[in-house]
């Protein structure tokens, strides 16, 4: 037996051939035969979704194209005819995409789905989808507690808290005024650390431009507390985490004009982040995962930190809003108790110095 003839290359012109002379099926076989070879031959899977097309199996021929461009869409000096059937592959599925979007369209309108005005998480799911939006999942550096939801900014509704904090956001500009008139207790978040790893190609080290106040550090209750009696009031509801040696904190954060906190995540899931805008000038955007939102002045949110996010401050002036920590909701106080003290315990045997941001 000639062992050239059972080449993928030899199959896919013996395919060739068959189709021409009408013999589909033998085409089909002769690429089967090659792909069972060669399951990633770039011309055998170009040649099997060519040969679904032309007999308009549309659903079948788009896996094939799907294949070729995994293996062949990023690759280059490919043979001519190779380049062009991966540019034929391309279209081939941008049709696919388009009309599938557009029937897709027509029957969420039958349904009754109005964007705007439907479940939010469904119109997550379908921009997820239809690749409008990209999917961003908790990723925790330092612990991960498994089954917990993946929000990236939690139902407002969630936190009836909430309500006593927003009401006394004037109070808190007051006593925020007052340090900022008198320079007192901020200092650059990002500072470097004698002694242990550091950061110093990451602008923000040791920069003003992204400073804190804490009014509560690492578990501890600082002398910036004091000077602000009515933040700590409008925060006594809230379910603060408690941690020795890492939570609460509780902190102004001020982002200077121009300033940007390049992406990052948390290092533990356990928790929530709060942030109540209190100095927000226009241009300031936040992003958490695929959501993109501005602060507006008294108007709190909630988030999950161990997604991906970033802040911008695009303004000519100063942003500060007011950030602390909660427990997730959805832990029980027994889990609370177990998860603080996991944290403590080992933090006996090893600093924390990121771990909470």
């Amino acid at each position: 037996m000639d062992s050239s003839r059972s080449t993928p290359d030899a199959l896919v012109r013996e395919a060739v051939a068959a189709y021409r002379s009408g013999d589909a099926n033998a085409a089909h076989a002769a690429l089967d035969r090659a792909l069972a070879l060669a399951p990633k031959d770039l011309r055998a899977l170009l040649a099997k979704a060519d040969l679904l097309a032309a007999q308009n199996l549309q659903r079948e021929a788009n896996v094939y194209y799907g294949a070729v461009l995994q293996v062949g869409g990023g690759a280059t000096g490919l043979a001519p005819d190779l380049a062009d059937g991966v540019a034929r592959a391309r279209a081939f599925r941008d049709r696919v995409v388009s009309g599938a979007g557009a029937r897709l369209r027509e029957s969420l309108d039958k349904a009754g789905y109005v964007e705007g005005r439907s479940d939010p998480r469904f119109t997550h799911a379908l921009d997820l989808l239809t690749g409008r939006r990209t999917l961003y999942q908790p990723q925790p550096h330092g612990f991960y507690y498994p089954e917990l939801p993946a929000h990236q900014f939690y139902p407002r509704s969630m936190f009836s808290w909430l309500d006593k904090v927003e009401a006394a956001v004037d109070a808190m500009t007051e006593e925020l005024t007052d340090l900022l008139y008198e320079d007192a207790g901020f200092a650059p978040y990002l500072r470097t650390a004698p002694g242990l790893p550091n950061r110093p190609d990451y602008p923000l080290v040791d920069s003003m431009d992204w400073s804190t106040c804490f009014l509560w550090k690492d578990g501890k209750e600082t002398p910036n507390a004091a000077r602000c009696p009515r933040t700590m009031e409008a925060l006594a509801d809230v379910p603060l985490c408690r941690v020795e040696g890492r939570s609460p904190y509780i902190m102004f954060s001020q982002l200077k004009a121009g300033a940007h906190i390049k992406p990052h995540t948390g290092g533990v899931n356990t928790r929530l982040i709060c942030h109540v805008p209190l100095i927000v000038p226009p241009g300031c955007e936040f992003r958490v995962g695929n959501d993109v939102r501005q602060w507006e002045r008294g108007k709190a949110w909630v988030f999950d930190d161990t997604i991906e996010h970033e802040a911008r401050n695009t303004s000519d002036q100063t942003r500060v809003v007011l950030i602390f920590d909660i427990w997730r909701p959805e832990l029980s106080e027994e889990e609370r108790g177990l998860v603080k003290t996991l944290l403590e315990t080992l933090d006996a045997f090893s600093p924390n110095r990121t771990a909470w941001e």
